[in-house]
This record gives C-alpha cells, sequence and structure tokens, in this order.
C-alpha cells in the first residue's frame, strides 16, 4: 500500500483552510470521499478539492468498504458518536481537537478504538511542527537548565455568530483555545499536574469567553495560560505567546499556534541571545503523512492515546474548577 484512502466525515471550516488542503500536498493520502449533512455540500466538496466520491450522510461514508481513514471535524459535542462509529465499522480515525467533551468521554473512545484493532488519533496538528520538535531539543539540551515556569497565551476575536458560542455544542475558550495551551504545557513538562486553580469570564449562553489558569506539577514546576476569544467580533486579529523560564535561562516566542514558513524564537542564555530560525512546511499535511505511516507502516502515532487522555484529564480540571 503507497497511499491511504481517507475519507472526510463533515465540512467544517478547520477542514477547508487546513486539513484538507493538508491532504492534497500529502503524498501517502488518496482524497476519496467526502460526507455532509446534505449531498449538495458534499458535492460542492468534492468539485472544489477532487474528492472521488461524494455521500450525503456520515453513515455512508462509514459504510464505505473502501475508506480506510477518516477524519472528523465536526463540533465538539458530535465526536463521541461518530468516532465510536468509525472505529467500530473497523475505520482507522483521526479526530479535531478536543477529542473529548471529558477525560472519561476520551478514555472511552481510546478503549473502542483498541478493541477494534484500529488506530486513534487526536488532531493536533502544531505538535507535528519542526518548530515544536526545536523547543523540545533546545529544552532538553539544557541550554535553559531546568525548566522554572512556563506561561503561554492564545487570544483571538469574538464571534457574533458561531458554534463556539454554544455550550450545548461543546464552546468556549476553553475547548476551542485553551486545549493548544494545556498541550504546549504538557508536551514540554514531564510530571503530573498536582494543583490547577482557574478563573473565566461567562458569556450569556454559557461558554467561556476568557479563562486564565495557574498549573503546579509533581515536580514542582509550575505554568500559566490565558485564553480567550475577546478581540473584537469577526476580525482576525489574534494574540499569541510563550515563555519558558529555567533556572539558567529563557526561550520567548510569538510564533502563532499552528504557525507555518520561516519561523523564529530566541533563547536568553547567561550573556548569550540565539535567534532559532526553523522552517515550518504545512503542518496539516505533516499530521496526515504520520499517521498514513502508522497505518501502512506500523508507526507509533504522534500523540498517543496517554497524552491525549493526560489532556483531557487536565482540562477536567479547569473546567471544574471555573464552573463550567
Amino acid at each position: 500500500m503507497s497511499k491511504v484512502k481517507w475519507g472526510v466525515l463533515g465540512t467544517a471550516n478547520v477542514a477547508a483552510w487546513g486539513t484538507i488542503p493538508g491532504m492534497k500536498k500529502s503524498e501517502s493520502c488518496e482524497l476519496y470521499a467526502i460526507a455532509g449533512r446534505s449531498l449538495e455540500k458534499a458535492e460542492r466538496y468534492k468539485a472544489e478539492f477532487g474528492f472521488q466520491k461524494a455521500y450525503g450522510s456520515y453513515d455512508e461514508l462509514i459504510a464505505d468498504t473502501d475508506v480506510q481513514a477518516i477524519y472528523i471535524p465536526l463540533p465538539n459535542n458530535l465526536h463521541k458518536e461518530w468516532v465510536i462509529k468509525a472505529l467500530k465499522a473497523k475505520k482507522n480515525v483521526l479526530c479535531e481537537k478536543p477529542i473529548g467533551l471529558n477525560a472519561a468521554e476520551t478514555k472511552e473512545m481510546f478503549k473502542v478504538a483498541s478493541d477494534n484493532g484500529v488506530l486513534l488519533m487526536e488532531a493536533y496538528a502544531y505538535l507535528h511542527s519542526p518548530y515544536v520538535e526545536s523547543l523540545k531539543k533546545d529544552v532538553s539540551s539544557g541550554v535553559i537548565g531546568d525548566i522554572d515556569y512556563i506561561e503561554t497565551a492564545f487570544i483571538t476575536q469574538g464571534y457574533k455568530e458561531d458554534i463556539r458560542l454554544y455550550k450545548e455544542l461543546g464552546g468556549g475558550a476553553m475547548y476551542d483555545l485553551g486545549c493548544y495551551c494545556t498541550t504546549m504545557i504538557l508536551s514540554l513538562i514531564d510530571s503530573d499536574v498536582s494543583y490547577v486553580k482557574a478563573d473565566a469570564e461567562f458569556s450569556d449562553k454559557g461558554v467561556d469567553l476568557n479563562t486564565a489558569a495557574i498549573l503546579r506539577f509533581d515536580n514542582g514546576t509550575r505554568a500559566s495560560f490565558n485564553v480567550g476569544m475577546i478581540l473584537g467580533e469577526n476580525t482576525n486579529s489574534r494574540f499569541d505567546r510563550l515563555f519558558i523560564h529555567g533556572t539558567k535561562g529563557s526561550i520567548r516566542s510569538d510564533v502563532e499556534y499552528n504557525q507555518e514558513g520561516d519561523v523564529s524564537y530566541r533563547i536568553y542564555s547567561g550573556d548569550e541571545v540565539i535567534e532559532r530560525k526553523v522552517s515550518v512546511p504545512h503542518n496539516y499535511s505533516l499530521e496526515i503523512e504520520q499517521f498514513s505511516r502508522c497505518i501502512m507502516h506500523g508507526e507509533k502515532p504522534h500523540i498517543t492515546s496517554q497524552f491525549s487522555i493526560k489532556n483531557a484529564e487536565l482540562i477536567d480540571m479547569v473546567l471544574e474548577d471555573i464552573g463550567y
């Protein structure tokens, strides 16, 4: 097998601007099928992106015996239902973040994958980036010593009308943006979370518009993050930040989550300032390539079930503390 036949279960925006273009760049991906809530919309995606088949229901795509892997970009509240249906049909599944609304859902989905002998991976395209690997390499090299403290932020636009504004759809800043910050922190700190304190500003629909949290880990390391949908309505505004403080120096970065192209961050070690430049290809293409290798060659998923569950448990702790 030189290519994996992929099906896309849903016509969400992230699929159109992110994952499907990444699939088209991937040499191991065959754009096979697209399914929408209506055949008309699926046909539009088929014509625009070059899928071979279009289905007017999700069940039809899952029932297609030629589909080997399914990407699921549905609203957060629908992930569990359709992930489990696809896994029970013996399909390998890549599901958008956050994969579950809580740790219990996340654990259940990975158990179903294991029971059915197929793969399941949570879609954090940015974690496949050479930028993140470069950060982790510099941290592990000891150039800034041991990590004392990490601070990161992801602030983006407000919305007049969006699925992120509705609690019943799994909306809110923590689910949409906070999961980036928690996964970045957990990628850099190899210890269990021992303490969480968080607060949030809520909308009249009951979702968090702005959430801030402080974390402490068993090894004594601390971290904090701030996420929000507060920078005006329906703009392209966003603000990203990452600061890693160590016992011998620090790393500062203003690179956007999921950025591609030529990016850089600064390392401060003693009196030395190092400008680290990294060339980043399309993160979604890297994600599809990696999961396809897992299917074809038995490679271990880059985002493991253990990591996804640990992150879901942390998100649970934050949501519980803010009263979501």
